[in-house]
């Protein structure tokens, strides 16, 4: 299978679902085909249906076998693309950087990078014990090597 022939499909049957957006598209040597998916809202099973479908009508199997798998993104998938970010806006993160780590909410992103803010219990400045500050962390993408979002239950 081209990769080329299967991405130009993908292309038009995500056009007619604008809130899917692509995570990662694999072929496999055995021509397996493997499409995760994310949305702006929650990816549903019949969303993956659809374009499975789509893609199945666009593809032809009499000119060469395959097997088709369409997912969504799991919640314990990494962060990847800028959309991601911008619809966990008000999710807890967990980071990693090349040198910190972050349990942090996620306050603002935009196309260039993100906006953290987090409560941490530190020395007084004056006197013993502690006190809690606000902290807050700009990051670029191009800084964060692992963005997941926090699973909590109330």
């Amino acid at each position: 299978m081209q990769r080329d022939v299967v991405e130009r499909q993908l292309e038009e049957s995500l056009q007619k679902h604008p809130t899917l957006f692509l995570i990662e598209l694999k072929l496999q040597p055995d021509n397996q085909i493997i499409i995760v998916l994310d949305g702006d809202r929650p990816v549903s099973v019949k969303d993956c249906m659809e374009v499975s479908r789509d893609m199945e009508s666009k593809l032809d199997r009499e000119t060469e076998d395959f097997s088709l798998k369409v997912t969504s993104a799991g919640i314990a998938t990494p962060l990847q693309l800028p959309r991601q970010y911008k619809k966990n806006i008000g999710r807890k993160l967990k980071i990693k950087t090349g040198d910190n780590r972050y349990k942090a909410t996620l306050v603002d992103a935009d196309d260039n990078g993100i906006r953290l803010q987090w409560k941490q219990r530190e020395p007084k400045p004056v006197g013993k014990g502690k006190h809690t500050v606000q902290k807050e962390a700009e990051l670029k993408y191009t800084e964060i090597k692992q963005a997941k979002v926090m699973i909590t239950f109330n």
